[in-house]
């Protein structure tokens, strides 16, 4: 009976560390990919790459500080309402580049790069949510 204790609760420990590290990877990726964005939004490929998809000048700003911004938050401890926002406002962000992308270029290797930041938010957010029900103490 001991043994069989004891092997649940090294079971659990080994699904705790796998899930914060997978967690902890796929976030710190996503954080560091947006905040670094950021610091490279008066580049000249940067204003290239918003004219070439028929944005405004204003929209690089609006969406490099919102990157700025939520990288920040997403990896800072905050109520679960308001990490929910930010994984849902990146998702947006992410879903309309793949739009707009297919809707200039068409099927292109441009429109796979925010494909793949939308992969690891997924990964991120499931995540996310198998850490919460851990510290809750609910089962999967």
């Amino acid at each position: 009976m001991a043994l069989a204790t004891l092997k649940s609760v090294n079971d659990a420990s080994l699904v705790t560390s796998k899930t914060k590290i997978i967690y902890w990877i796929s976030t710190g990726i996503l954080s560091l990919w947006e905040i670094s964005g950021a610091f490279f939004m008066n580049s000249q490929m940067a204003i290239d790459g918003m004219h070439h998809l028929q944005l405004p000048d204003w929209f690089r700003w609006e969406v490099s500080i919102g990157h700025l911004i939520g990288g920040i938050l997403l990896i800072t401890p905050l109520h679960k309402r308001i990490k929910e926002w930010i994984y849902v406002a990146f998702g947006i962000d992410f879903i309309s580049a793949i739009i707009a992308y297919l809707a200039i270029d068409g099927i292109s290797a441009n429109a796979f790069s925010p494909l793949i930041v939308l992969f690891l938010l997924i990964v991120s957010y499931i995540y996310y949510h198998k850490l919460i029900k851990l510290k809750d103490g609910r089962s999967f």
